[in-house]
């Protein structure tokens, strides 16, 4: 191996995977929302992260909006 390599004459690309990367973020979910991810997560034996990460996935791309009532 070379002790030294130039890499100034290298042309750059943008990563063509960006768009598929995960962000962390922090969210506060109640513990029966989590227990229930965590038991279709033994069902499956899909970790629990990723299935909230599918749901979630799937309400964006059928643009699904959260429909309540408050009594």
């Amino acid at each position: 191996m070379r002790d030294h390599y130039d890499f100034s004459k290298m042309k750059g690309k943008k990563n063509p995977y960006i768009k598929y990367l995960k962000q962390p973020v922090t969210m506060r979910i109640d513990r029966d929302s989590v227990s229930y991810f965590k038991s279709l997560a033994e069902e499956t034996g899909i970790p629990y992260q990723t299935l909230i990460n599918l749901y979630l996935r799937d309400c964006a791309a059928n643009n699904r909006k959260l429909q309540m009532q408050w009594d």
